[in-house]
């Protein structure tokens, strides 16, 4: 299970990046919008944290894009 929460975690985090990056928005001005620190928006970009459904809302909202853009 633990396998399957990181490869899921990886990709969401892969995708993050890829939008964010798309978008022209730092790590850092990211994190400022969603009012955590910038180490937080990396370990997501890595794969090595996971977001709660809470910062999933502000993340759609600060990169302004469907939800289901970030888990396809």
């Amino acid at each position: 299970m633990a396998v399957h929460m990181s490869t899921i975690s990886t990709k969401f985090g892969k995708k993050v990046k890829e939008i964010r990056l798309s978008k022209d928005i730092s790590q850092a001005d990211l994190a400022k919008v969603l009012g955590v620190h910038v180490t937080y928006i990396s370990g997501i970009e890595r794969g090595l944290r996971n977001m709660s459904l809470k910062n999933i809302e502000k993340l759609e909202k600060a990169l302004k894009i469907p939800i289901e853009e970030l888990i396809k």
